[in-house]
């Protein structure tokens, strides 16, 4: 039973990932209820969401350093509770700065909590399948916007925007809150278990410890290919219900879109995590990054409504794919003892990536009259991306840096 727990992990990672990710994420549903009661502006409400990211990135490198030291079950319960807090003073709020500290400072700061130390605490339960198990834990963010924000539109449609939030924050809480009690860490047989690119040894000092683990080449290149991947697609994505509608689309059908990507990313976490369990992390990354580059520069060829579907069909697959495999790939660099800390910095950089996307697109488009340079610009940074990729370290005793862990 203890050997096969992790699976446990992972099933409770997914739950606590769809609620989290679904209840901070449903905020575009909002928006026009809120917009309408209130009479704040659409972006100062949005702009929440914008606060929210960048508070999400810097904390879950503070989460995930936390996780090292004290392990992913209070840093969870502590960010439940954040959230619930947040989402409920968000949905009493009055004035708009109160909302956008509420959801944008309280709501984004506890999202940081659920990726990193989820993620570091599946890699100590796992020595095989790591892959797999990974990309099972971030299929709950991937189900969230057919699950959580649907019902958030259900609840608003009956009850009003501040009793749906409400409700949100309540039952978000109290399920997450017991999923919580079921997240443990591996013992240390199977997290101390070597492999390759991992061994590793304490350090007396763990603030250089830590100075020393974010100035590896591993770390570094780790960090700036999941900076340039996200920035590559996070512009794509945000604008292509926009660029839909210009070519003729309704807004239903343009929005529609979207739900493919999510869809085909479900199977992209599955498909990618058995691939790369059997051919390689390093190999999957590196592919699904020049896929990733081509299917966005084919969106300056793309101008019927049954082509925007096979695209995202495409680009689901890759994005949603490819990105729970940083931190496999991660775990191989570093030990068990400083995975919070790795993925809470690379979940940051990822986070500041995501947030240049849709504020360049808006310039190129403003700049320019259409999306075109959008696309190619971001299939160069896409492309980028794969080069950069082609620099991971190769995963022997040596590379892995031997002061990276916290006493």
């Amino acid at each position: 039973m203890e050997r096969h727990y992790g699976w446990v992990i992972v099933a409770a990672g997914a739950v606590i990932t769809c609620l989290a990710m679904g209840a901070m994420f449903a905020l575009p549903v909002y928006l026009q209820p809120i917009a309408a009661e209130t009479g704040w502006t659409r972006a100062g409400i949005s702009g929440a969401m914008t606060v929210g990211f960048i508070v999400m990135g810097v904390a879950g490198f503070l989460w995930g350093t936390l996780t090292d030291r004290i392990g992913a079950r209070p840093v969870i319960l502590a960010a439940a509770a954040m959230l619930g807090v947040g989402l409920f003073i968000a949905s009493r709020a009055n004035d708009l700065l109160v909302f956008q500290l509420a959801y944008g400072g309280l709501v984004g700061a506890s999202g940081g909590a659920f990726f990193a130390p989820l993620i570091a605490t599946t890699l100590g339960w796992f020595d095989k399948h790591r892959s797999l198990a990974v990309s099972l834990v971030s299929l709950g963010a991937g189900v969230a916007p057919m699950t959580m924000t649907p019902l958030a539109t259900v609840l608003i449609e009956n009850f009003g925007w501040r009793a749906a939030m409400m409700m949100t924050a309540f039952a978000a809480t109290m399920f997450i809150i017991p999923a919580a009690f079921l997240i443990r860490r591996a013992p240390e047989v199977l997290a101390e278990a070597p492999t390759p690119g991992s061994d590793v040894v304490p350090s007396a000092k763990p603030p250089t410890s830590i100075g020393i683990l974010l100035r590896t080449p591993q770390f570094i290149v780790l960090a700036a290919v999941f900076f340039l991947c996200c920035g590559a697609h996070s512009g794509p994505i945000f604008h292509t219900v926009s660029y839909a509608m210009l070519c003729g689309a309704s807004a239903l059908a343009a929005a529609s879109i979207y739900s493919v990507e999510g869809l085909a990313g479900l199977f992209g976490r599955v498909i990618f995590g058995l691939l790369a369990d059997r051919i390689g992390v390093k190999r999957v990354i590196v592919g699904g990054l020049l896929l990733q580059a081509a299917g966005i520069y084919a969106y300056i060829y793309v101008s019927e409504l049954t082509h925007f579907y096979l695209l995202a069909v495409v680009l689901g697959l890759v994005y949603g794919g490819v990105m729970p495999l940083y931190s496999v790939l991660a775990r191989d660099y570093f030990g068990p003892k400083v995975m919070g800390t790795v993925l809470g910095g690379i979940t940051m950089t990822s986070a500041i990536g995501m947030a240049f996307g849709p504020v360049g697109g808006g310039y190129l488009f403003d700049s320019f009259g259409d999306y075109h340079w959008l696309y190619i610009a971001s299939a160069a940074i896409g492309l980028a991306a794969a080069m950069l990729a082609l620099a991971f370290p190769p995963k022997t005793e040596d590379a892995a840096p031997k002061d990276a862990l916290p006493a």
